[in-house]
């Protein structure tokens, strides 16, 4: 299949876990041997929590700070508030609801995404407070260029160029007791799932698919994804998809170190589990967002 002119493939940046709380979510994610951030504030009526890995990627835990606000930076065209606040109509407090690739300029991507059909809405630019383990703080901006299909509602991309990043030191922050030091891949389904392939491959930058039976592969520059339909879902994850035809953002990989160490740490914290490929999976609960999978490096 065809897919964006703008060679090379974006790097999956970071993934967007709606949630109801942050104190749920960091309760959760710390009890999963995650090292979990300060919380951040947007300027927007969001915040957030996030959990930084080694490579670069990372989980950003969403929360309504101000709903007011959020529901004001709407109306005026906010477009990361607009697919918030529409999830959590849809969905409820808890899912994952974004993917978000790297970039270098933002402003090149929304022009490619109005010309492959794909546009998400307006380029949101932005700054906030940007806080290390160790209590430095300083000022981190962002440029956002957003992906849509109106078919999907209920998922969303973007791409995320930093404009200024913060001199604070994030190494206390990467090192996880879970063994976690990459995303290695993002699953995503629909009933009829190839009918979305041409959408992610413009949001991946990525020219062409790899498909087999059970799955649509798009590799990225540094993760796969991988859109999968529902028997495939249902003999990976032992969950059903909705009959509502649009596509979701279900799973997330990670790279660990040591499985055995993984799975002694989540078997200690009490957390329910199943061994799945040869993964442990772990399936979504309150403040986390997501199915997580934890996979040998």
């Amino acid at each position: 299949m065809s897919a964006s002119k703008f060679p090379p493939a974006r790097s999956v940046d970071h993934c967007v876990l709606t949630v109801a709380d942050l104190g749920t979510a960091r309760d959760r994610l710390t009890s999963l041997g995650f090292v979990v951030a300060p919380d951040g504030a947007h300027p927007f009526g969001t915040a957030n929590c996030c959990v930084y890995l080694a490579d670069g990627t990372f989980l950003e835990p969403l929360a309504q700070a101000d709903g007011r606000a959020e529901r004001e930076a709407a109306r005026q065209g906010n477009m990361f508030t607009a697919r918030d606040l529409a999830y959590r109509y849809r969905q409820g407090e808890e899912g994952f609801s974004a993917l978000v690739f790297d970039t270098k300029d933002a402003a090149a991507d929304h022009a490619g995404f109005v010309e492959a059909g794909f546009s998400g809405g307006n380029i949101l630019d932005f700054s906030r407070g940007f806080t290390d383990a160790s209590g430095k703080t300083d000022k981190a901006s962002f440029r956002l260029a957003f992906a849509g299909d109106w078919r999907a509602p209920d998922c969303f991309f973007f791409t995320c160029q930093r404009v200024r990043v913060p001199e604070v030191d994030r190494s206390a922050l990467q090192t996880h007791r879970n063994g976690a030091t990459r995303i290695k891949g993002i699953v995503l389904a629909a009933p009829h799932g190839r009918d979305f392939a041409d959408f992610i491959l413009s949001a991946a930058n990525v020219a062409s698919t790899n498909e087999d039976r059970d799955a649509t592969r798009i590799k990225t520059a540094n993760a796969m994804l991988e859109l999968i339909e529902g028997a495939a879902m249902e003999n990976r994850f032992g969950i059903s998809l909705p009959a509502d035809p649009g596509l979701r953002l279900h799973a997330i990989r990670f790279g660990v170190r040591e499985v055995n160490e993984t799975e002694a740490l989540l078997r200690n914290a009490g957390i329910t589990y199943e061994k799945r490929d040869g993964g442990l999976v772990v399936h979504s609960a309150p403040g986390q967002g997501a199915i997580l999978v934890f996979e040998a490096e």
